[in-house]
């Protein structure tokens, strides 16, 4: 089968490369699947490129996502021509992932393929769709509706907030889109936004730990110091849902939001996201998420092409989603 296989020599060195492994090197798993696509993250640049502090053990396979069709199963869960699609659990980190023609991974790891939704349309939201829909669902959770005022979406342009905004907007929300991308406009006005807030406006600390009440919630895939800047931002008893750290993990910010506007501050894991809340997540995006506006977002590339794609996205050079098609 062909792979994406990563290697690391003597000095600490890794080099990516397309190369026919047999399939006896798999992991350990009971579930064997042929894997048609997969996509490319955040995570997938770093395990591509120098690991990141991710990858245990090399020669490695990255791929963090990847949805295909069961060709044999130890587990009763899943038989042979079941479609499935996976998302986190550590696997394309320290688990060999679905840069590969097939990938054997625990049954527990895997989620039934949503009805309604191809695996290429799976792998065009990937993790980062199901991060932005476990946002939107705590957002509403904590009492966001429609109505309530505008919410921010960060990192605007890129996979979490293109998929975000898709959403929001078909859901009746005014949405106010942060990206550092101008030449992004356009496309996120196609995708729903109706202001476009350039990275600088929110990018920088003041002083002032509170400023006007702004946002009726936020989607935030930037943390740091945006993150620390907009909490200040927000209408009272509003939340804030964090997915993402492209702008860092240091908070420059006060108590103050929370102890005089109720702000509720939302941490979003889809790593190791329990499998009701999976289902409910992949559930809504089958319904919620508008087909044509994911075609829109989706780059579609082959295994040579990851190495380009790994470096590319660790510099915020994607814009939407890649499409990885390993079907040969």
């Amino acid at each position: 089968m062909r792979a994406l296989v990563v290697e690391k020599n003597e000095e600490g060195e890794t080099s990516a490369s397309v190369q026919n492994i047999d399939e006896s090197r798999l992991p350990e798993g009971e579930v064997t699947v042929a894997v048609e696509y997969s996509t490319v993250n955040y995570k997938d640049g770093l395990c591509i490129g120098p690991g990141g502090g991710l990858v245990r053990t090399y020669p490695h396979v990255p791929g963090i996502d990847f949805a295909g069709t069961v060709e044999s199963s130890t587990d009763r869960r899943y038989a042979p021509g079941d479609n499935v699609v996976l998302t986190g659990w550590r696997v394309g980190e320290n688990h060999w992932g679905g840069y590969a023609e097939k990938a054997r991974v625990k049954a527990d790891y895997l989620v039934p393929l949503p009805d309604g939704l191809t695996t290429r349309q799976t792998m065009a939201i990937g993790t980062a769709g199901v991060a932005a829909m476990l946002a939107i669902n705590a957002l509403e959770d904590h009492g966001l509706t429609p109505g309530n005022g505008p919410v921010l979406v960060t990192g605007a342009a890129g996979g979490v907030g293109s998929i975000a905004i898709a959403i929001l907007a078909t859901l009746g929300y005014e949405i106010a889109a942060v990206t550092g991308r101008p030449e992004s406009t356009e496309y996120l006005s196609a995708l729903g936004a109706a202001r476009i807030i350039p990275r600088e406006e929110l990018n920088e600390t003041v002083k002032r730990p509170l400023e006007s009440e702004t946002w009726a919630g936020c989607v935030d895939a930037v943390g740091g110091t945006m993150l620390a800047r907009l909490l200040g931002q927000m209408k009272y008893g509003t939340s804030v849902a964090a997915v993402g750290l492209t702008g860092g993990t240091a908070l420059p910010a006060t108590v103050i939001p929370f102890l005089l506007r109720g702000v509720n501050l939302l941490g979003i894991d889809s790593v190791h996201k329990p499998y009701e809340g999976r289902v409910r997540a992949w559930n809504r995006l089958a319904k919620d998420l508008p087909l044509d506006k994911l075609e829109s977002m989706i780059q579609p590339a082959i295994l040579e092409d990851l190495p380009r794609l790994g470096a590319a996205v660790l510099k915020a050079q994607i814009k939407g989603r890649v499409v990885v098609d390993l079907r040969g």
